[in-house]
C-alpha cells in the first residue's frame, strides 16, 4: 500500500470574484492511495473561510492518509479522521475518502455512483458562474456563456450595485435563468430590498443572504421571501442541517465543506427527510473533484458544478459537457483522467 500527494496550483480563466475577495490561482492537493495494481484518487480544495489553507492542509494529511488501512471499511475512515480531528479540515478528509471510494470502486469494475447505489437519473443542468467584476465584464461573461449554450446563470452579489447588476444581467440574457449567491454579504434591510428585485426579476433561488452565523435573521427572511432562500456558508457539518431546516428552503452541499461523498450523502438524506430542496456545488476545483460532485448530483434538485469550467489548467479530463450538462462517467471509478497521463 502507498500513498502519494502532490499539490498543484490550478488557475481561472479570468480573475474570480465573490464578495469576500478575488483570486486566480486556487492551490489544490491531489492524493493517491495504490493497492494490489489500483489506484484511488481526491482532491482536496481548501477554502479559508472553513479554517483551511494550503498550509494546514498539507500539515495535516500524513495523520488523515495514515487513517486509510483498509479502504473498505468507510464508517472506521470516518471514524478515524473525525477522532484525529473532529471538526477540522473537512476538504483533506474529502480526499482521503474520495480515494478510497474510487479503489474500492476500480477493484469492483464499476462508476463510483453505481458502488454506492445511487440513481442512475440524469443529473440537473448546471448554472455556471457570473463572478464579481466591474459591470461591463459581468455584462460579457453572461454573454459569452449565453452564446456556449448556458441557459441558467449563477450571479455572485454582495456590493453596493447589486440592483445595477440584476438589472443589466436580465437584459443581457432574458431568457436565462438566473440564481444568486450574495455570499454572506447582505445586511438584513439590505436582503430585505433585494428579495423584492430579485422576485421581480425572476430570479429562481437566492445562497445566503446574510452572515453565516444570522439563522434568526434567515428565518425571518424566508417568512416573507418568494423567492427559495438556500444555505451554503451557513452549513460547515452535517449536523448542522437540522437547525436550517427552520431556517432556509435548501442546502447547497460541497464535498469539500462537508468531507467527503460519504458526509455529503449523510448531509443530503437529512435534508430531504426535514423536507429541504438541495443543490450539489462545487469550489473551484478540477475534474477529478468536479466528478465526484457529479456522482451524487443525480439525487438533488440543482446543481452548481462549473468549477473546472472556470479553469484555464485543469490537470484532469473525461468529463463530458453540452454547456450546463455533464454525463455521468461510465468508467470504473471517478471516470477521469490525468491530463498528459
Amino acid at each position: 500500500m502507498t500513498l502519494h500527494t502532490e499539490t498543484l496550483e490550478l488557475h481561472t480563466r479570468q480573475p474570480f470574484g465573490i464578495a469576500r475577495w478575488t483570486h486566480s490561482a486556487y492551490p489544490r492537493t491531489f492524493v493517491t492511495f495504490e493497492q494490489d495494481g489500483l489506484t484511488g484518487r481526491g482532491e482536496a480544495a481548501p477554502n479559508a473561510f472553513y479554517g483551511e489553507t494550503r498550509t494546514t492542509l498539507e500539515a495535516v494529511l500524513p495523520s488523515l492518509t495514515a487513517a486509510l488501512t483498509d479502504p473498505w471499511d468507510w464508517d472506521g475512515l470516518k471514524a478515524r479522521m473525525d477522532a484525529t480531528f473532529p471538526h477540522d479540515h473537512p476538504s483533506a478528509k474529502c480526499a482521503v475518502s474520495m480515494a478510497a471510494l474510487e479503489w474500492c470502486a476500480r477493484a469492483s469494475g464499476v462508476p463510483v455512483w453505481r458502488l454506492l447505489g445511487l440513481s442512475p437519473s440524469r443529473v440537473p443542468e448546471s448554472s455556471y458562474t457570473v463572478s464579481l467584476a466591474e459591470l461591463p465584464d459581468m455584462r460579457q461573461q453572461a454573454r459569452d456563456a449565453v452564446e456556449r449554450g448556458h441557459r441558467v446563470l449563477k450571479v455572485k452579489l454582495g456590493t453596493d450595485r447589486d440592483v445595477q447588476i440584476i438589472e443589466a444581467l436580465r437584459e443581457e440574457a432574458p431568457g436565462t435563468a438566473l440564481r444568486v449567491d450574495a455570499n454572506a454579504a447582505w445586511t438584513r434591510p439590505q436582503a430585505r430590498r433585494m428579495l423584492a428585485v430579485l422576485d421581480a426579476a425572476g430570479v429562481e433561488l437566492v445562497e445566503q443572504p446574510l452572515a453565516a452565523h444570522d439563522l434568526e435573521g434567515h428565518r425571518e427572511l424566508r417568512r416573507h421571501s418568494r423567492v427559495p432562500i438556500m444555505a451554503d456558508e451557513s452549513l460547515h457539518h452535517v449536523s448542522d442541517v437540522p437547525a436550517l431546516a427552520e431556517c432556509f428552503d435548501a442546502v447547497n452541499l460541497k464535498l469539500a465543506k462537508l468531507g467527503g461523498p460519504l458526509r455529503t450523502l449523510e448531509a443530503l438524506r437529512t435534508a430531504r427527510a426535514l423536507g429541504m430542496s438541495v443543490m450539489m456545488g462545487c469550489m473551484i476545483e478540477s475534474s477529478l473533484g468536479i466528478a465526484a460532485g457529479v456522482a451524487l448530483a443525480g439525487l438533488c434538485d440543482w446543481a452548481d458544478l462549473d468549477g473546472a469550467l472556470l479553469l484555464a489548467d485543469d490537470p484532469y479530463h473525461g468529463l463530458h459537457w453540452e454547456a450546463g450538462h455533464v454525463t455521468r462517467p461510465q468508467a470504473p471509478g471517478w471516470g477521469v483522467e490525468r491530463t498528459g497521463a
